[in-house]
């Protein structure tokens, strides 16, 4: 997560700001927002609660978006031409995780899709808060006529995380405990209708919750009423996710990175592998063929000196890649990273040096994720 700049006027607020304050929360500015970096029992503590237990987020300075066709197949081609996933092959009630790509095969951003289960047509999208704009002006620009594309304004987004998350909403949603991985469905919290997706970006099982914002703050106090519930900043929300192996936009993946050397080949639609079809085909089909030129790959530091975003990566002497993500991995208690290496150099075991504060430090190719994925399969 990239350092806290000054707080300013021209900051956004979530709905859920006041309570956050009241919680003790530390705000920063974040993607335009003003955000809880942390709370009181701060970063570590927060960490492995969510871990142990069940940390709720509030995510909504995600964007939410929905794309509209005559038929699913309408809809889904639309997107299929901006993405490589398999959109057409969805199936009602389910998510699928992607990019959009530029015509170099560079990510703009990435994003969950979810085919709600039952209004055909229709494709509910979440991306990234500091991509919003970006996102919007390129759907809306490069969409077949035969969709149409609305931003949800008016709805928040709550991420409840954890071994204990399961049984908590499905004291609210009994529906939640039977859902898979990567599955979606419309459900009743006290009366408020809310989108629930098995998903989220921890490593753990958890679900994330589309809530009209009018209500969210009622929900938001609901689950914060149950004892094994706290409240999770952003800090904890980025050492999670490094320890899970996951992306974070604007710094292990941008416009200049491809789904290939991302180590993103999982989400490419099989099909779409060599059919293309999609904008920036080209370079990802060729890398899928020839390879890559460098890989995202995890990388132990030895010692204790974390190694932060930026850092140089050495190899026999010479510069081998950039660090993009680091920090100090609360659950294996040990400075972690991920980064971009020759493709020569990404096996794990690979032994590489770390330029910190001006001293090599000796690291190597570690397999990600750091932390096994608990996701509820």
């Amino acid at each position: 997560m990239a350092e806290p700049a000054p707080l300013s006027g021209s900051l956004q607020r979530t709905a859920l700001y006041p309570a956050q304050i009241k919680q003790g929360a530390r705000m920063v500015p974040f993607a335009g927002y003003e955000m809880p970096v942390q709370f009181a029992t701060g970063i570590i503590a927060e960490h492995n609660h969510t871990r142990s237990a069940a940390g709720l987020f509030d995510v909504s300075h995600m964007g939410q978006a929905f794309i509209r066709g005559a038929t699913h197949e309408t809809a889904a081609r639309a997107l299929e031409a901006l993405v490589p996933a398999d959109i057409l092959g969805l199936e009602p009630g389910r998510v699928r995780y992607t990019q959009l790509t530029n015509p170099e095969g560079g990510i703009i951003d990435d994003l969950m899709v979810t085919r709600p289960p039952a209004d055909d047509g229709k494709l509910l999208l979440v991306v990234n808060a500091s991509r919003k704009a970006v996102d919007y002006a390129w759907l809306t620009e490069n969409l077949i006529p035969a969709v149409t594309f609305v931003s949800l304004d008016d709805r928040s987004l709550l991420a409840l995380q954890g071994p204990a998350a399961e049984t908590i909403l499905a004291s609210h949603c009994p529906e939640a405990a039977a859902m898979p991985f990567m599955s979606a469905l419309a459900a009743r919290f006290e009366g408020i209708g809310i989108q629930i997706s098995r998903s989220g970006y921890t490593g753990e099982d958890g679900y994330e919750m589309s809530i009209p914002t009018r209500h969210v703050a009622s929900v938001y106090d609901a689950l914060l009423n149950h004892p094994e519930v706290k409240p999770i900043g952003l800090g904890a929300r980025d050492s999670l996710r490094l320890e899970a192996g996951l992306c974070l936009y604007g710094h292990d993946i941008d416009e200049t990175t491809s789904p290939v050397e991302a180590d993103l080949v999982w989400s490419i639609g099989r099909h779409r592998r060599t059919a293309g079809g999609f904008i920036g085909a080209e370079r990802i089909l060729r890398e899928l063929k020839e390879g890559p030129r460098r890989r995202r790959v995890g990388v132990g530091p030895q010692g204790r000196a974390p190694a932060r975003d930026g850092t140089v990566i050495t190899a026999a002497g010479r510069t081998a890649g950039t660090i993009t993500s680091g920090g100090f991995g609360p659950t294996v208690s040990r400075p972690i990273a991920m980064g971009y290496v020759e493709a020569a150099l990404a096996a794990p075991g690979t032994p590489l040096q770390l330029m910190v504060r001006g001293q090599p430090l000796a690291a190597d190719v570690a397999k990600l994720p750091f932390v096994a994925h608990r996701y509820k399969r």
